[in-house]
């Protein structure tokens, strides 16, 4: 700061380059003696002489025993020995530093290896004990009910301690710059209350020294320093005055009190929560002022327990926040766990968080999707907001209260989002919730124009700082009310707990999709496994019956079909109630009603209400067909007998089922067992674990059968329904029932849809046989419609189900044309048609000629 070029661009930053804790000089209001650690003399301030008999000259080093007695040098010792960091200060009230001297009040610390001591005579004692006065003082700070008050009592306290003019507490922002927050000023002076001073009248080596000696004095701007001798050591080094209580002030600084009018000044530094929060101000107009050493050590003590209470009503503060911050959270944990959808509700989120955080509107952005409540910015200015918060620090809450700042197109609606505090709720991709605040137009009072330019002063090459202290106001725009820390540490507490939602939804999520997948693969198993059953199943059925010579083919796919279809009335009666148990009567009935027209009355069933588990059902249903097949071809159904079939529970909970012909023809065991016979006599024994037992007595054939007691599930309420019969119609069945309608498709043009190609062919055969003169195939609905469009259809018959797709777009246009149709299916009963559609026909697959013959025709005619 000692060399200024001429073109050197002179702004009140400069001040931060002066070494003010080197000025080597002290205020001439007491004196300043250096020693080594072993009490040798290094260095005096210049006016020694005027508090001992000793030159500067004659006693630098030489032992402190010159100077001071040998009992001052004990208490010096003492002190000395109580100093517990780096920065401590201790002092010492009213002793004679010689024998029978005058008692001075002095301060001794060390630096840099060096012992300090400075010492002021004393004054006479009139305030008492100081614990007591401090005492006092805090009972009436507790009193006050507000900050404001709390402040303005600080500052009263102080003033009548002091007697300074004017007594201000003065509050640091986080730019540096400070508002005088309270203030006790003698009448007639004016005031400074809510006036603002940019960072920059405090430079930052100033700011350091704040924070290191709290107090500092100037007892009068216009008096004349004293130089220290020697000004350096014998290593060149000036002697560090940081910790010093007399230490000479600034040149810079004196100017700067004197262009406000100020001829004395005292400062104390209010430590917050280990930051420099602000200072307890004083100044004074009417000449010199120097309040006594112990009364200043006093405020000093004040000032350190007004900040402890600062400190502590702000973490009163702080526990409130944190206190509505839980409550949020433990609503945002409860409402989110019974509806999840509530996170991507803005307006919730904003009635919850600005319970705690106040603001003016929410943003959402989750997942690329965004959501917007209150006063907030539009769509794609909120997408320009989140992008630039996503070069912010990740994972941390960012506040601003101008968000043009950081996005400048944000100048266009800070009317309704000036500030925002964003909340990020994930890392990858950045997710956020976002608090606006409007903007806050308000008149800053500073004192003097902050943006001021400077000139050199008369201090030659050092600054001259601003010379006008008069209110000067600025309005400010764009901006809204900050955020404070309070604000952003219940910020944190909230984005804990909004993670801890969004990874717990997560969480669930993956744990539905894998128990979804999980349940998948276990289906396609499951499925891959019945599928290859029962292809096994018919392949082995195939083979077993292969024709005889004395069997014709007809006959053969005759008996073939009719097992096929009694295993596929089993499975639909199975799958009813998704694969769970069925009624063995109602696998009785469906085989009775499949084959039995004008004997049906003659079989006769009685029994407890028992369910058959899938595999004893479809074990049974070839069993019982085989029966009734047997006994309607060759046994007592055969002319004019009868059959009664009962069934019991044993003592060991085995189902027991009895099969007995009576007054048919007479039985003659078969010379050759065929595959028939092998299936009633065997299936039971070898599927199930269970016993058969097979006589062919003359008056009539009876078979016992004993099926273990787990594949059983007895259901006393459940209702034994009767199978329909149109659901159980089949090939075989046709040759003992009434005749097929040959002609129910005759001379019709008729349109298939169907994806499977072999059941196509089968289906194709079958309405070729019920008298159709042509049949269009189609696979896909698009085929279908494009064949509606150039073709002439009497009748359709559609497959529900069509891969991924259904036929409902093709019956839809069928309706419209007025195109007779039914629908077929696989899925048995559990197929459910539109409403539109409901009261079609329902064709059950596979198709047979009698079932597509009897219930195309019963529907035609209806």
């Amino acid at each position: 700061m000692n060399e200024h070029s001429d073109d050197f661009q002179v702004d009140l930053t400069n001040c931060d380059r002066e070494p003010i804790h080197l000025l080597g000089a002290i205020q001439p209001i007491g004196f300043l003696v250096a020693l080594s650690s072993d009490w040798m003399v290094q260095c005096v301030s210049a006016n020694i002489s005027e508090y001992f008999d000793a030159a500067p000259d004659g006693v630098i080093g030489e032992n402190a025993q010159e100077l001071f007695s040998g009992e001052a040098i004990h208490a010096l010792r003492n002190r000395l020995a109580l100093l517990r960091g780096p920065d401590d200060v201790e002092r010492l009230f009213a002793i004679p530093l010689v024998e029978n001297g005058q008692p001075f009040d002095v301060a001794i610390h060390m630096i840099d290896g060096t012992i300090v001591v400075e010492g002021e005579p004393a004054r006479e004692r009139d305030h008492g004990d100081a614990m007591s006065t401090v005492r006092g003082m805090i009972g009436r700070l507790d009193k006050t009910e507000d900050v404001e008050s709390f402040y303005r009592e600080g500052a009263r306290q102080v003033r009548a301690l002091t007697g300074f003019d004017r007594v201000m507490i003065y509050q640091f922002d986080e730019d540096g710059s400070g508002e005088v927050v309270a203030e006790a000023a003698k009448s007639g002076i004016g005031s400074f209350l809510g006036m603002h001073y940019p960072a920059s009248d405090i430079p930052k080596q100033a700011r350091e020294l704040y924070q290191r000696n709290l107090l500092r004095m100037i007892v009068d701007v216009s008096a004349n320093t004293v130089a220290i001798v020697p000004q350096k050591n014998a290593e060149g080094k000036p002697l560090d005055l940081s910790l010093s209580v007399l230490r000479a002030v600034s040149p810079i600084h004196i100017e700067y009190l004197k262009n406000m009018g100020v001829t004395a000044s005292m400062s104390i530094s209010l430590i917050v929560d280990g930051k420099f929060w602000g200072l307890i101000a004083c100044h004074h107009y009417s000449g010199p002022r120097c309040p006594a050493f112990e009364r200043r050590a006093v405020c000093e003590l004040f000032a350190q327990m007004f900040a402890m209470r600062i400190e502590s009503r702000q973490r009163q503060e702080m526990v409130d926040y944190e206190r509505r911050a839980r409550d949020v959270s433990d609503h945002l944990l409860g409402s989110v766990a019974s509806d999840e959808s509530l996170l991507n509700d803005p307006q919730w989120l904003s009635q919850i968080l600005t319970s705690a955080i106040p603001a003016d509107g929410v943003g959402v952005f989750i997942n690329g999707n965004q959501a917007l409540s209150g006063h907030t910015p539009d769509a794609k200015q909120f997408e320009a907001i989140v992008r630039m918060l996503n070069t912010t620090a990740r994972g941390k809450v960012y506040a601003t209260d101008h968000i043009a700042s950081l996005v400048p197109d944000a100048v266009d609606h800070a009317d309704t989002a000036a500030g925002l505090l964003a909340i990020p709720i994930s890392r990858t991709p950045r997710d956020y919730v976002v608090l606006f605040r409007e903007e806050r137009i308000r008149s800053v009072r500073w004192g003097g124009d902050p943006h001021k330019p400077v000139s050199y002063g008369p201090n030659g090459a050092r600054l001259t700082p601003r010379e006008s202290f008069a209110e000067w106001k600025e309005l400010v725009e764009g901006k809204s009310a900050p955020f404070t820390p309070s604000e952003t540490r219940v910020a944190e507490t909230l984005r804990a707990t909004l993670i801890e939602v969004v990874l717990r939804l997560a969480d669930e999520a993956n744990q539905e999709r894998k128990a979804a997948n999980d349940r998948q693969e276990l289906l396609i198993a499951e499925l891959n496994h019945r599928v290859r059953n029962i292809l096994s199943l018919i392949r082995g059925l195939i083979r077993q019956a292969k024709p005889t010579e004395e069997t014709s083919i007809e006959d053969f796919v005759a008996q073939i079909d009719g097992r096929v279809h009694a295993l596929a009335r089993a499975h639909n009666q199975i799958t009813d109630d998704h694969w769970g148990p069925a009624p063995l009567k109602g696998l009785i009935d469906a085989e009775v009603a499949a084959f039995l027209v004008h004997q049906k009355d003659r079989l006769t069933t009685s029994g407890p209400n028992v369910l058959l588990k899938p595999q004893a059902y479809s074990t049974m249903a070839l069993v019982i067909h085989e029966l009734v097949t047997n006994s309607a071809k060759y046994g007592s159904l055969s002319d004019s007998g009868c059959v009664e079939v009962d069934w019991r529970i044993d003592n060991n909970g085995d189902l027991v089922i009895d099969w007995q012909e009576k007054e048919g023809p007479v039985v003659v065991k078969p010379s050759r067992q065929g595959f028939g016979t092998t299936i009633i006599e065997h299936s039971v024994p070898y599927d199930l674990g269970g016993s058969s037992d097979l006589n062919y007595r003359k008056e009539g054939f009876w078979a016992c059968f004993r099926i273990p007691a787990r594949h059983l599930s007895v259901d006393e309420e459940r209702k034994m329904e009767p199978v329909p019969e149109a659901a159980v119609i089949s090939d075989e069945g046709h040759k003992l029932r009434e005749p097929v309608v040959d002609d129910i498709f005759k001379d019709k043009t008729l349109l298939l849809v169907e994806d499977s190609l072999i059941i196509s062919l089968d289906a194709e055969d079958i309405v070729m046989r019920l008298g159709a003169d042509r049949v269009v195939t189609e696979g896909t609905v698009a085929g279908a419609l494009a064949t509606l469009e150039r073709e002439e259809i009497d009748f359709a018959l559609l497959d529900i189900n069509l891969g991924d797709q259904n036929s409902y777009p093709v019956a839809d246009e069928l309706e419209k044309r007025g195109t007779p149709f039914v629908f077929a299916t696989g899925y048995g009963e559990q197929a459910q048609l539109p409403d539109k559609h409901c009261d079609r026909l329902v064709l059950q697959k596979p198709y047979t000629i009698a079932s597509v013959s009897k219930r195309v025709s019963e529907w035609l005619n209806r």
